[in-house]
């Protein structure tokens, strides 16, 4: 089985209370889609959650945030082939994946895009505090030039993202107060493109804090959702 759920932010509390209710095992995986915080600060502090998360069976496969450093930036991580995609792991925690941005994952028949990164509205109060911010948070024109060469063969079942097209954002939760004009919406703007090309079933995302549907998108913060239940007819 496959379920996916958004951002935890290093608190692995839902995922216990998810794994105490619905007892996985190796063969099943759970998607995390982006702001996972296993990478936050680069070094031992990150240990915490992933020493929590390597104590359960099932395989987790991390897409991609915006509070999070790429984990090939990190030392100690190594690509491995994973369903079909490129994935980065440590040998110290086998069971947590890290998505490359671009790369197709074979998910129980499904064919899998993921696409991570995006831009935090945040950015200023975290430079100013010393918290972690990375300029790589959003997707490279190299990554969105290989998302498009992928895309142009057809074939994607399911988009597995940080955050959403521009057309679908949820205007509800943007953060009160806070001038637009100075949020760098790019990386939507270009999702929009996507969206647009790819004939796709279902496409998850996180980032926006919140539980809800639009069309074919699935927004999950708190929930958990399995791909089988809510996969489109053919």
């Amino acid at each position: 089985m496959i379920f996916l759920t958004g951002d935890i932010h290093g608190n692995p509390t839902q995922i216990q209370l998810f794994l105490e209710k619905v007892k996985l095992t190796e063969k099943d995986t759970i998607v995390l889609l982006g702001d996972v915080g296993a990478n936050y600060y680069g070094n031992k502090k990150d240990n915490f959650l992933k020493n929590i998360l390597s104590n359960y069976p099932p395989t987790f496969l991390c897409i991609h945030g915006n509070h999070e450093m790429r984990p090939e930036k990190i030392a100690g991580y190594k690509p491995k082939l994973w369903n079909g995609g490129r994935v980065l792991v440590s040998d110290d925690y086998p069971n947590i994946l890290f998505a490359e941005d671009g790369e197709v994952y074979d998910l129980e028949g499904y064919k899998a895009l993921a696409i991570g990164g995006a831009y935090s509205v945040d950015k200023f109060y975290r430079l100013e505090r010393g918290f972690g911010w990375w300029a790589d948070e959003q997707p490279s024109e190299q990554t969105k030039r290989k998302v498009e060469d992928v895309i142009a063969k057809g074939g994607i079942d399911i988009i597995l993202s940080h955050t959403c097209p521009y057309k679908y954002r949820p205007t509800e939760m943007f953060i009160p107060g806070l001038d637009q004009s100075t949020v760098d919406e790019s990386t939507e703007l270009w999702l929009d493109k996507i969206e647009e090309a790819v004939d796709y079933k279902d496409w998850y995302c996180g980032h926006w804090h919140t539980d809800k549907h639009i069309d074919k998108m699935h927004f999950l913060f708190r929930t958990f959702e399995m791909l089988k239940e809510v996969k489109c007819d053919e």
